[in-house]
C-alpha cells in the first residue's frame, strides 16, 4: 500500500474523509487514499448551499476515470461553502486534496469540534 500523507491536525471518518475545524466551520474533504484508490477525478457533485446534511448519509458523488463514490457527511449541520472551483479542476483533488481540493463546509453546532471522527493515527491503523 502506498504511504499517504493523513495530517495529525485533521480528523477522519472510516469512509476516507477529513474534517478540519476551522473557526465555527468544519471543511470537509476526501483523503489522499481516496482519491488514489478512485484514480483521475474528473467530476464531484457537492451538497447545495444551505442544504442540511446528516452524518454518515450521502451528500454528494466524486466521478473518476474508475467508477463513482459517494461522499458522506462527516457531521450532521448546514452546509455554508462549496468549493465551486471544483466545477472545472475537478482532478485538484487528486493533486491538492487536504488544500485547494477541499469540497465544503458545514457551520459547526454549539458543541464545537465533532466528536467520534478517527485521529490521523486511528485512520491508519484501520487502513490496515
Amino acid at each position: 500500500m502506498a504511504d499517504f500523507e493523513y495530517p495529525e491536525d485533521l480528523r477522519y471518518t472510516a469512509e476516507h474523509e477529513w474534517v478540519r475545524v476551522i473557526g465555527d466551520r468544519a471543511r470537509v474533504g476526501i483523503t489522499a487514499y481516496a482519491q488514489d484508490a478512485l484514480g483521475d477525478i474528473v467530476y464531484v457533485s457537492l451538497p447545495d448551499l444551505d442544504a442540511t446534511v446528516t452524518a454518515g448519509d450521502s451528500c454528494g458523488e466524486v466521478e473518476s476515470t474508475k467508477s463513482v463514490s459517494d461522499l458522506y457527511a462527516p457531521l450532521t449541520g448546514t452546509v455554508v461553502a462549496r468549493n465551486e472551483t471544483l466545477d472545472a479542476t475537478p482532478e485538484v483533488v487528486n493533486t491538492d486534496p487536504y488544500g485547494e481540493g477541499w469540497m465544503f463546509e458545514v457551520a459547526l453546532g454549539p458543541d464545537g469540534a465533532p466528536d467520534g471522527l478517527l485521529t490521523a493515527e486511528e485512520y491508519r491503523a484501520q487502513l490496515g
